[in-house]
């Protein structure tokens, strides 16, 4: 299943492992109005803590982190971190009640237009126990390295439904706000044009249909 066969052009979507998967795809419609780019499906795989991975929402403007960030919170999603304002720019973090973390962020302090759940990226960062081996990883499958930096790798997705990133582990479950310990399932499958295969962290990866 590791047999370098496909290389990755496009990250199709992220699949959703949860207990009720109907009330899964419910949250992501009411909360983010999300389509295609997250499937829900059912799993009752064993699995504790921090997961390794988040996902983020980068929009155009602090009024769409708020909007977004209260469409969680009223859809039943748990506030790890406030909305506040840091050097980078303007962001909060929920959890679905799934339990995915979601980072909604944005690199602008200030409103520009009426404040709207419109995002512009969606991106999976994937927690890393050696950046630089699952940095080779992935790049012998084709993606191309945008920024990398510490324990931080961004890659060249183009016009990819998801976006794909890597952080150090414990770096990013203190990004997210929660302990980095964890167990069992990571509860999420990644479908791309890449073919089947499972990374140096356990992530697994699927032939999109």
């Amino acid at each position: 299943m590791n047999t370098i066969d496909q290389t990755i052009t496009t990250i199709d979507s992220i699949i959703i492992e949860a207990a009720d998967p109907d009330a899964a795809a419910r949250f992501y419609a009411d909360a983010f109005e999300l389509g295609p780019q997250v499937r829900t499906v059912a799993s009752e795989a064993p699995t504790s803590g921090f997961r390794g991975f988040t996902l983020s929402l980068v929009v155009s403007q602090p009024g769409n982190v708020q909007a977004l960030f209260s469409a969680a919170i009223a859809a039943g999603a748990t506030q790890l971190k406030p909305m506040e304002k840091s050097l980078w720019g303007f962001g909060g973090v929920v959890q679905a009640p799934d339990g995915a973390i979601w980072n909604l962020a944005t690199s602008n302090k200030k409103d520009t237009g009426p404040a709207t759940k419109e995002f512009e990226n969606l991106v999976l960062l994937l927690g890393a126990d050696d950046v630089s081996a699952s940095k080779k990883f992935y790049t012998a499958r084709g993606l191309e390295v945008g920024k990398s930096f510490g324990s931080y790798v961004d890659f060249s997705t183009g016009q990819s439904p998801v976006g794909l990133g890597l952080y150090k582990r414990r770096a990013l479950a203190k990004q997210a706000g929660v302990d980095a310990e964890g167990t069992g399932s990571h509860r999420i499958r990644i479908s791309s044009d890449g073919g089947a295969f499972t990374d140096p962290d356990g992530f697994v990866w699927e032939s999109a249909a």
